[in-house]
This record gives structure tokens, C-alpha cells and sequence, in this order.
């Protein structure tokens, strides 16, 4: 075996580089983790899931104020500093790289710090912050080196002026208006976290509805909470320009002519993935017409021994979990251990105020594979839970085939159906029918209780559609 060889090399530590080694490691491999930033985690832990979700729970303490007290005005100092609103993240970024870096160290992972490009197909240089080159060889190597924020020459990003979701949360104050570009899963969680932050947010998107891959009724719900807090959306507008005032604003200028003018922009306009650097022509790989590097459903290239996993292969939307799904997927494919199915039930969880969850077909995707399918609906107004927290903007729906019996999927918005959503996932997973849901007791007062009020929704179409069919 040559020098430096490992069984595994893993490029990127962020959710996806992070499982890769891990479950390497777990199967008795000898395995290398390699990062060029400084720390553990990757723009999940440093610019985007961890920050991004720290100044969404601030958002949620301010509003859970606002609703205690009648007495209370919930106004926000607009002037508040940034670093007042994330106090929370120091302490949570350095529990999540204490966590990451033992959980490396029990599974006897090697981290190595810098740079990585290939030399061979099956060589890869570490270059380190001193400059030093070291060539590592290895059975298999998973790329994983995520993605950044997609640029256009249209529109300058300053970061001062119009910032873009790595830059955001490095303003100094919260801003009294925010246009945001872009309607996808960035751009929404932003927009509704700053919206209930007082600031006056507008989004500006291509599309005619924001988060267009979600259930169209599940947006509508989303969308009118965020306009009741006096957001508001341009949808299926193009933007032409965006200028600096020079004064104290910046202004998007529309196709329709329209003039936009906010204290800040957030520029979220996609993702495009980290792969300049990895000299990929030295392994014999190629790039697809959109610039990514093509691989199968383990992740595998045409070079059949490396993978590439995470946010680097630019599918929509890039998701956490399902970064974290796809390290472990390449790696137990590489050393043929069972892969499972799971790919086809990963849930989409956006953390948007309210929240939005999905797992299988949307009202949508059903109608268009079967002829009627049933929905169930139970609104958060219809249940205890949500008339005791004041949290009734939201919307559980049960997606059932033509009979009423087999559930096809669930859609949720509202408050925790990221989390509720898992209960979905279980019930699909095992094959649970709608009467599943009817026959169990959840308990009272809770969100959950949403999937017998759903269920019992499309018990009461069952029968009406069975009276009809007997009746003809």
C-alpha cells in the first residue's frame, strides 16, 4: 500500500462530510477528514443552519413576549445591534464543534486542516496553512465540499448594502426595511424571521408563488402570516437593477418598472457548489451542462470509486438532513453495506415562522397520479393547542388515495411541523392507513392531535363519496 493511504479520504466537514467519515470509520475503515476553514462543520455550523436559526429562536422568544402579555406593546428597538440578537451563537457554535470533534475522536477519524485537490484518480494534496503538500491515497474518496451563495454580475453584493445569506447576519443593526431576491427556502426563512422582527421586509421573486416545489394551499398559509405582519411579496416580478442610493437606500428596479427602495437587500438568489478548486480534470471527472458533477442515486460518479455528496451536487432544496443522508448513503454503497430506502421518505423541513414540513405527495402531486385523491385538513384555529398558544396560523393536511384509506402524504405549516412531521414519516414508512390515525388517542392539548382531526376529515368524505357510489 502506498504511503499516506487510506481507505477513505473525505473532502468538506459539514453534515455530509461529517457522516461519510463517520460511517466509514463505524465499518473498521481507516478514514481522513480533510477541511479548509478553521473549524468543524462546515457553512452549516459558521454562515448558515446554526446563525440562521439562532436569530429565528431570538424572533420566536420576542413574539412568544409579545403574546403573554395584552399590556405588553412588542415594539423593537430597530437600532437593536445584531450581536445583541445573537448572543446565543458563540455558546451554540462552540457546543456544536466540542460535539463534532468528539464524536470524530471516539470513531478515530483523522482531521487534517487545509486545502484538497486531486492529483490522480485515486491521489488527493493536502495543502496546509504553512504551505506544505502532502499527497494522500485512498480506496475511496467522497467529496463534500458544499456550496456557496450564487453570484450575478446584475447585481452587486456589497456586503454592506446588499449582502447575501453569508454576509446577512454581519450587519451591524437590525435595518428598518429589508428587500429580499429570491423566493426558496433561504430567502423565506430570512424574510419571515425579519418580519416578526419588526422590520418591514418585501421579497421580490421570478416565480408566482414563493417556495413554488411546496404545497400551493400550505404557501398561501405561510404567505398570509407573513403579510399580516405587514411583509409583503412581488411575485413573478424580474429585477432589472440594484443601485446604492449613496444616501440610505437601496433600490431595486423592476421589468414593470416598479421601484423598490429598503435599507438592506438579501441577495438569496441560489447556491452553486464549491468545486473550482478540486482540480477534477487530474481525476477524470467531468461536469453536466449545469456545472455539477453528475452522479447516480449513492452519489457515485463516473469515476465509480469517488462520491460526491451534499450541497455540492446543487439539488433543490439543499437541506441538512438531507446532506447528512447522502454521506452516509455514498459510503455504504462504496463498501457495499445496505443503503436502505429512506431516500425515497426524507422529509423537507423549512424553517420559516410559521414552519413548513413536508413528506411524500403534496395535494398536488396526487392529483396528478390518481384519479380523486381525499384531503384532510385540520386547522391549528380548530385545536386546542393552537387557541392555548395563540398559534393558529397553521394547517395539517392528510393526502389519501381515491378510497380514502392508503395516506400518500402529509403537509404541514405551522408551529413545530418540522418536528410533527416526523410522525407522517413513520406512519408512511410502515404503511399506516387514515383509520391508523382515527383509532389512536394522541394527547390533549397538542399539535399532533391535527392528524385524527385531518383523518376525521377524510373519514367524513369516505362515507359521503361510498353513499354516492351506492346511491348512482
Amino acid at each position: 500500500m502506498p504511503p499516506n493511504a487510506y481507505d477513505i479520504v473525505v473532502v468538506g466537514s459539514g453534515p455530509a462530510g461529517q457522516k461519510a467519515a463517520i460511517q466509514g470509520a463505524k465499518a473498521g475503515k481507516k478514514v481522513v477528514l480533510i477541511e479548509q476553514e478553521q473549524g468543524i462543520g462546515g457553512n452549516c455550523v459558521y454562515r448558515g443552519t446554526i446563525p440562521s436559526k439562532t436569530l429565528r429562536e431570538t424572533a420566536l422568544q420576542f413574539e412568544r413576549l409579545k403574546r403573554s402579555s395584552e399590556v405588553f406593546e412588542g415594539r423593537l428597538r430597530l437600532d437593536v445591534p445584531m450581536s445583541v440578537l445573537l448572543h446565543r451563537l458563540d455558546e451554540v457554535v462552540k457546543a456544536h464543534e466540542c460535539y463534532m470533534a468528539d464524536q470524530l475522536t471516539r470513531n478515530n477519524v483523522i482531521y487534517r486542516h487545509g486545502r484538497a485537490r486531486f492529483l490522480s484518480p485515486n491521489e488527493v494534496e493536502l495543502q496546509t496553512i504553512d504551505g506544505a503538500c502532502q499527497a494522500l491515497w485512498a480506496d475511496t474518496i467522497v467529496l463534500a465540499t458544499g456550496s456557496r451563495p450564487r453570484s450575478i454580475p446584475e447585481i452587486p453584493v456589497d456586503h454592506e448594502h446588499v449582502l447575501d445569506s453569508d454576509s446577512i447576519l454581519s450587519m451591524i443593526y437590525l435595518p428598518r426595511s429589508l428587500t429580499v431576491l429570491g423566493g426558496g427556502v433561504i430567502a423565506c426563512e430570512y424574510a419571515s424571521t425579519f418580519a416578526l422582527l419588526g422590520v418591514e421586509v418585501t421579497l421580490i421573486d421570478r416565480a408566482q408563488r414563493p417556495l413554488s416545489f411546496m404545497d400551493a394551499e400550505i404557501v398561501e398559509v405561510f404567505q398570509r402570516s407573513i403579510e399580516r405582519q405587514g411583509g409583503r411579496f412581488y411575485v413573478g416580478q424580474t429585477v432589472k437593477e440594484v443601485a446604492w442610493d449613496g444616501v440610505s437606500s437601496v433600490v431595486a428596479r423592476l421589468a414593470n418598472g416598479m421601484a423598490v427602495k429598503s435599507e438592506k437587500m438579501l441577495v438569496a438568489l441560489g447556491r452553486q457548489p464549491n468545486i473550482e478548486e478540486l482540480n477534477l480534470e487530474a481525476a477524470g471527472l467531468t461536469l453536466d451542462e449545469k456545472g455539477r458533477i453528475p452522479v447516480n442515486e449513492y452519489g457515485q460518479t463516473l469515476v465509480s470509486h469517488i462520491f460526491a455528496a451534499g450541497d455540492m451536487l446543487g439539488r433543490p432544496p439543499a437541506l441538512a438532513s438531507q446532506a447528512m443522508e447522502d454521506g452516509r448513503r455514498a459510503v455504504s454503497h462504496a463498501l457495499g453495506l445496505p443503503v436502505g430506502d429512506s431516500l425515497n421518505q426524507v422529509p423537507i423541513g423549512i424553517y420559516t415562522i410559521p414552519e413548513i414540513a413536508s413528506i411524500g405527495l403534496d395535494e398536488e402531486q396526487a392529483a396528478a397520479r390518481y384519479r380523486g385523491p381525499l384531503v384532510g385538513r385540520a386547522r391549528f384555529t380548530e385545536i386546542a393547542k393552537g387557541q392555548i398558544t395563540g398559534a393558529c396560523d397553521g394547517l395539517l393536511k392528510l393526502i389519501a388515495d381515491p378510497s380514502g384509506e392508503r395516506l400518500l402524504g402529509v403537509q404541514i405549516v405551522g408551529e413545530h411541523a418540522t418536528e410533527l412531521i416526523h410522525l407522517g414519516q413513520m406512519a408512511l414508512q410502515d404503511g399506516a392507513t387514515i383509520d391508523r390515525f382515527i383509532d389512536s388517542i394522541f394527547s390533549f392539548p397538542t399539535f399532533a392531535e391535527g392528524y385524527r382531526v385531518a383523518a376525521l376529515d377524510i373519514l367524513g368524505q369516505r362515507r359521503k363519496r361510498q353513499s354516492t357510489t351506492q346511491a348512482a
